[in-house]
């Protein structure tokens, strides 16, 4: 599958909240940023990171696979998506999502191969921190990956499991001079209805 035009993303998010009759600090509020900052997105005008499309799909109701292809799921019962397949999501600072299931009707949880770029300059950086309701689950599969959540910090190797609160402070970079490649599965929220 060809990626996601940012353009005609970023139109079905303003389209969608126009229609809810949603405004625009609304949902600055619900994506956690600036009156500003969201217009920049809405436009087009910035990339649109995983966790700003999940929050933007949360406040307006419909999958994130909606807002990225304009199509709902129409998929029952089971998904089969074959190696090196998938939806691809290319997101910030280089890292690439490949959504494994994106056509499957009623997830409780969505599923990505994300491969994460070593960057010299992150290395003695502090890691950038994401927020999103639910849990995640990161499993390593080839590369090395400093995972920070919060105020802590762990090395992650292949075969590693990290499982976690995805709505605290939480951010990973790839170390060891090569990219990390690792399974990444976003659970809802419990309670927050079918994504």
């Amino acid at each position: 599958m060809q990626e996601p035009n940012i353009q005609e993303v970023a139109f079905r998010i303003r389209a969608l909240r126009e229609d809810y009759g949603l405004s625009a600090a609304e949902m600055a509020d619900a994506t956690g940023r600036t009156e500003e900052e969201y217009l920049a997105q809405e436009s087009g005008e910035q990339d649109l990171s995983f966790t700003f499309l999940y929050k933007c799909a949360e406040k307006l109701g419909v999958d994130v696979i909606e807002l990225l292809t304009g199509e709902t799921p129409h998929l029952r019962g089971y998904s089969v998506v074959r190696a090196g397949q998938g939806l691809a999501i290319k997101r910030r600072a280089g890292f690439e999502y490949l959504h494994k299931a994106p056509h499957l009707q009623n997830k409780l949880a969505e599923p990505f191969v994300v491969t994460a770029p070593f960057i010299e300059e992150e290395q003695g950086k502090p890691i950038h921190l994401s927020y999103h309701k639910g849990m995640e689950l990161d499993y390593i599969i080839s590369g090395r990956m400093r995972f920070a959540f919060e105020d802590h910090e762990e090395e992650l190797a292949p075969g590693d499991v990290v499982m976690y609160d995805s709505g605290r402070g939480h951010g990973m970079i790839a170390t060891g001079g090569e990219p990390c490649i690792f399974l990444a599965v976003v659970m809802k929220p419990e309670g927050d209805g079918i994504m």
